[in-house]
């Protein structure tokens, strides 16, 4: 086998440095995560100012109740309303580009940079929104002229009544001013998942369904599980979906959901009606000054999370990742 004597071949003219083109997809593979269950699962508020307050209320607990004929009006004192605050958070990103980039052409079915690269920032400003909620503990700042505002995260809105952690834990006080000692790590296991479910319903009057949003490790814990689990279930366009564990529990079902974003030492028990994302500022963009031979725009969102009333979850802390 040889070569015509002569023949002009491909290696003749290599891609770098000769006449070929490049065969470039006009697709482009982005495998980056981008899905935020608890934002997508929680209410949407408004919020008007950079402190956002609410109220909370609970009856008083069932009890004796019977009177003699003509018994005298007796005034009893009911539970007073409890105000709740947060603060609103300041999220943003830029985005960059210069001129000649905007104009050239481009692989991957990209036209404009400009767009693409928004649509990037707009993706991650939600996935740090998700991390500001449920993935970090952090207590609420309420910010100055040097220091930004902060959300004070889930867990610090949960108390002793809802947070349940491993050996010698500290639960949050609640209004998101501290966060928990969550004590002594420990495996998940049904017990603890059916205790928190039981805590969830004597406190709470709320839905019967419930969002459980895990880390990764618990999740696959939770596959293990030998009680009443449905590992498949049927959704509405008819497919078999796997990552979805329904658990049936006594009190409540839980639909169990992975978030490579959420505390992965913690298991959200959450009552998606009693929690909100609260907008002061939706997300936006905006064209920022042109200093050179470039386009600059700004994507900001400004929001909080309003704990609608804390009975209506339950945190369960100090869970093994590994």
């Amino acid at each position: 086998m040889t070569q015509a004597v002569g023949a002009h071949s491909s290696y003749d003219e290599p891609i770098a440095t000769g006449g070929n083109r490049e065969d470039l997809s006009d697709v482009l593979y982005d495998v980056s995560p981008t899905e935020t269950p608890f934002i997508t699962a929680t209410k949407k508020g408004k919020a008007t100012a950079t402190a956002h307050d609410w109220l909370t209320d609970e009856l008083t607990p069932a009890g004796d109740n019977a009177h003699i004929e003509g018994d005298d009006a007796t005034p009893t004192d009911p539970n007073p309303r409890i105000r709740l605050s947060n603060y609103t958070q300041i999220f943003k990103k830029h985005a960059v580009v210069t001129g000649t980039q905007e104009k050239v052409l481009k692989g991957g079915g990209i036209k404009s940079e400009m767009a693409y690269q928004v649509a990037r920032r707009l993706k991650e400003i939600k996935r740090d929104a998700e991390r500001a909620f449920i993935g970090i503990a952090n207590a609420k700042v309420a910010g100055d002229d040097s220091t930004p505002r902060e959300i004070g995260s889930f867990e610090t809105y949960m108390t002793a009544e809802t947070y349940q952690g491993g050996l010698t834990f500290t639960p949050p006080t609640g209004n998101g001013v501290d966060v928990a000692t969550p004590g002594t790590a420990r495996a998940i296991d049904e017990d603890i998942l059916k205790a928190a479910l039981e805590t969830l319903w004597l406190n709470s009057g709320g839905n019967e369904n419930i969002l459980g949003i895990v880390g990764a490790h618990v999740r696959g814990q939770i596959s293990t599980f030998t009680g009443s689990a449905t590992r498949y279930v049927t959704t509405e366009d008819k497919k078999l979906v796997a990552s979805i564990n329904v658990y049936d529990g006594d009190f409540h079902t839980v639909t169990v959901t992975p978030d490579r974003y959420s505390d992965p030492t913690s298991m959200f028990l959450i009552d998606p009606e009693y929690v909100k994302t609260c907008d002061l500022r939706g997300v936006s963009t905006k064209d920022l000054a042109v200093t050179g031979d470039s386009t600059r725009k700004e994507i900001v969102w400004e929001c909080t999370l309003e704990v609608c009333n804390p009975l209506g979850h339950v945190q369960v802390g100090a869970l093994e990742t590994s």
